[in-house]
């Protein structure tokens, strides 16, 4: 893409998860359901947790864009840095993760991951914004314009820091509530439990792996915007 459309279509995806996020974090208190944002708010959820990343992903590259038209080259070499190591390790690996494996569990049992009493809550055309839409924006942004990915094991690394944070930030909040963020967890026995986050680290990294190799596929290994 040109870069005037680059700058164009980050602003407005900006704009655009920055009203999702508005939207869902703006639900009236006396709206939700008794068993349903408790402690932590929405932000125990992971999907809130990626609509904020995105929204922040989209902020940086849109500025990265506006650096480069007004040719601030400097500045936006350090901007462009900061906006792939967003993409490549946290932005579409997240997105990806959160679509595919919400649909998954959503059609073998809705009320292990979105509880029925959420319908009168959350309408249906922000449920697909958050869970839906954020996987076709994924893959857009990788065909829009290349991304310099890091090094195979910082990057690894990097999320796997990040997928510990909120592993911990779970446990955490069933050690004080007593009760898991999403009912599926209830299900397994520690043991078990361990498994699952462990598989879901895999299958997170191997979504990590998948972009870096449609980015390969696409642009190459050489050609990147400065």
């Amino acid at each position: 893409m040109e870069i005037s459309t680059l700058t164009t279509y980050h602003c407005l995806a900006f704009v655009w998860y920055f009203f999702i996020t508005y939207s869902i974090t703006h639900i009236r208190t006396e709206e939700r359901p008794s068993e349903v944002f408790l402690y932590g708010g929405q932000w125990k959820y992971l999907t809130v947790l990626n609509l904020v990343l995105q929204a922040v992903f989209y902020g940086v590259s849109f500025l990265a864009d506006v650096l480069r038209l007004i040719k601030k080259l400097r500045c936006a070499k350090c901007v462009i840095s900061s906006r792939d190591l967003l993409f490549s390790v946290l932005a579409f690996p997240v997105s990806t993760f959160v679509s595919i494996s919400f649909w998954t569990l959503y059609t073998y049992n809705r009320e292990l991951v979105y509880p029925k009493s959420l319908d009168g809550v959350i309408p249906l055309w922000l449920n697909h914004a958050m869970h839906t839409a954020v996987l076709p924006f994924a893959v857009l942004e990788i065909l829009a314009m290349p991304h310099r990915y890091p090094a195979k094991k910082k990057g690894v690394i990097l999320l796997g820091f990040v997928a510990f944070l909120y592993i911990s930030w779970v446990l955490w909040i069933y050690s004080v509530t007593g009760e898991w963020v999403y009912p599926l967890f209830a299900l397994f026995s520690p043991a078990g439990l361990a498994a699952f986050f462990a598989g879901s680290l895999a299958v997170i990294i191997s979504f990590y792996n998948f972009g870096e190799f449609l980015n390969r596929m696409i642009w190459g290994q050489s050609k990147f915007y400065f």
